[in-house]
């Protein structure tokens, strides 16, 4: 089964404008693509660049998707190791872009053998429950929010902090105080904290009944997470800090964290993922499927991930939730409250409507 060309798509989605440490977002800035092959099989894949945290934006992703498909074209389809190899061969990183195209091919090696692609990654079904994030803002429209939050039946609130340590403890207590004590709580800090605030929010937070804190320092930080870990009383888990398994590896031999945030615009998509999550079971480290602001469709297949795999403990996967002004996805994963279900379709199960993406701007290699 050998590819014959690629439609790429600069996947553009307004949204209300999110706010977390390291800057504003205020569209997704994602990258649609569909490769067709000789069987007439055609895999979908998505990426959402977050150019603060992984480098990339929408205008790379586009550029280097260009090379990726002049790379594959007339190659086989069914050989994901070998296509996915050549994409490493030919550029270091750019594992945003590589992300689609991985997704692309797991779910062409789906839809041939007949399955959803949870069970050709060898999962069954089980319960996902994901939390809902609020952004940066004052303390009390946050907390304000918070409480919108538990009357719509929200049980997991992810609070994005990082901005002033003095005022992101005072951001917790008034939505600690707004929600009660059984509503649960975790907090991102998206590498906002010096070492210094760090000690001295997590230290405070740890009377509010926190779940774990993401990242609270920029990863050229890493040889202080082993003390911050330490004196927290607060669980760390690593986000920025792991992009790939070799990360994963050396952050979990250092006793840098206590849980890892796998993401597939970090590390490149399925089979990175499946390295992360291997090497993290291995140390009895649980992790958690995180994203970007990927619409439907990327998140269809985070959902299958997260059906596939028993050490993905935690689920952050409302991205598509967090201001989209739009939602042109065809299937794909449905909400039911926070609990997110899907169909037995074959592959991810999910695609983007034509009309949507003829506005556009795109190529086909």
């Amino acid at each position: 089964m050998t590819i014959t060309h690629t439609e790429i798509y600069k996947y553009t989605i307004p949204m209300v404008p999110f706010t977390i440490a390291t800057g504003t977002m205020e569209f997704a800035q994602n990258l649609f693509i569909r490769i067709h092959t000789s069987e007439g099989i055609t895999g979908v894949g998505e990426c959402s660049a977050f150019p603060m945290i992984a480098g990339e934006t929408q205008a790379t992703c586009f550029e280097m998707a260009k090379d990726f498909a002049k790379l594959w074209k007339n190659k086989l389809a069914d050989t994901i190791d070998d296509r996915l190899k050549e994409l490493d061969l030919f550029t270091a990183g750019n594992y945003t872009a590589k992300s689609a195209f991985d997704l692309a091919l797991y779910d062409i090696a789906a839809k041939a053998a007949g399955q959803p692609l949870y069970k050709f990654l060898g999962g069954e079904r089980k319960d996902i429950e994901s939390d809902l994030t609020i952004g940066i803002d004052t303390p009390e429209k946050m907390a304000a929010t918070a409480v919108e939050f538990k009357a719509k039946g929200v049980n997991i609130i992810k609070v994005k902090l990082g901005k002033n340590a003095s005022d992101d403890i005072e951001r917790i207590r008034q939505i600690r105080l707004a929600v009660g004590d059984a509503m649960k709580l975790r907090i991102d800090a998206n590498q906002g904290w010096s070492y210094e605030d760090a000690v001295t929010a997590l230290t405070a937070l740890g009377e509010f009944n926190i779940e774990f804190c993401e990242q609270p320092m920029r990863k050229w930080n890493d040889e202080l997470l082993p003390e911050l870990c330490r004196l927290s009383p607060i669980p760390v888990m690593a986000d920025e800090s792991v992009f790939t398994h070799h990360d994963a590896e050396r952050i979990i031999r250092n006793k840098a964290c206590a849980y890892i945030n796998i993401k597939f615009a970090k590390s490149g998509g399925i089979r990175e993922a499946i390295l992360i999550n291997e090497v993290a079971e291995k140390n009895n480290i649980a992790c958690m499927m995180g994203g970007m602001l990927e619409s439907r469709v990327a998140l269809t297949a985070k959902v299958h991930f997260a059906m596939a795999k028993n050490n993905i403990k935690f689920y952050d996967l409302d991205t598509c939730l967090l201001g989209h002004l739009a939602d042109p996805v065809i299937g794909g994963v449905s909400y039911s409250g926070m609990h997110l279900q899907l169909s037995d379709a074959p592959g991810i199960g999910a695609d983007v409507d034509d009309a949507y993406l003829k506005k556009l701007e795109q190529v086909v290699i």
